[in-house]
């Protein structure tokens, strides 16, 4: 007698994001989750439920790190079915898409992550002081989809070895590759004597990888001089 057995796979449902207008971030979900900014949530539809998570999402030991280095994100897990629909303030949405690799981000900007990603804090100094953000800046890693917020379009420049990139601290969002940071002055004697043009810090990229940049300066530490 011939016996078949028939062992079922199991795919895990992975959520599905797209952009519904540019300041709008649709969310198809089959019973699986996403991570997003407490609070960003606008419409949703089919079954959903809100789960507000401790240390942006990673726990007690996230809850413990963030209040460590002030990095401040405040995160709910949803899950459901259905397609739900977030926006943070009409702001622009941008999504890029994680092979690996890490995402480093301002807090204010990350509004949503696939479950799977693995998000902490990275320490960056003085050039998160200069752009308003504290010594620490959050990191996203893994596999998946991440939607980042900025004021306007954001414009993505890559940064290539021997060609470095610099860029004004109140309108830097993320970056992405093996690139280094460090803070550079544009004060010079023109400043001093009331001439500049009024860019006296910026933060310069090296190495390969791509930033994120907004048309749009907040305040920061440096100011104009």
């Amino acid at each position: 007698m011939l016996s078949l057995c028939h062992r079922a796979s199991y795919i895990r449902p992975v959520a599905q994001f797209r952009l519904q207008g540019s300041k709008v971030l649709a969310v198809d979900m089959a019973g699986d989750a996403v991570k997003a900014r407490n609070g960003s949530m606008v419409a949703y539809t089919g079954q959903m439920s809100f789960k507000k998570l401790t240390g942006g999402g990673d726990g007690l030991r996230g809850m413990v790190a963030r209040r460590l280095t002030g990095e401040q994100m405040a995160v709910m897990e949803v899950k459901g079915q259905g397609t739900c629909y977030f926006a943070d303030k009409a702001t622009e949405i941008n999504l890029v898409r994680l092979n690996g690799e890490a995402l480093y981000v301002e807090a204010d900007n990350l509004l949503c992550t696939e479950a799977g990603l693995h998000t902490g804090t990275s320490f960056t100094g003085l050039n998160g002081m200069a752009s308003g953000n504290g010594l620490f800046t959050t990191k996203v890693e893994g596999n998946g989809w991440a939607a980042l917020t900025s004021n306007g379009p954001a414009i993505i420049l890559r940064v290539t070895k021997g060609t470095p990139l610099r860029v004004d601290p109140g309108a830097y969002v993320a970056h992405t590759g093996t690139l280094s940071r460090h803070l550079k002055s544009g004060a010079g004697w023109t400043t001093l004597i009331g001439e500049g043009g009024g860019e006296a810090m910026q933060v310069e990229f090296t190495g390969e990888g791509l930033v994120y940049v907004q048309p749009s300066e907040k305040t920061t530490f440096g100011g104009d001089v």
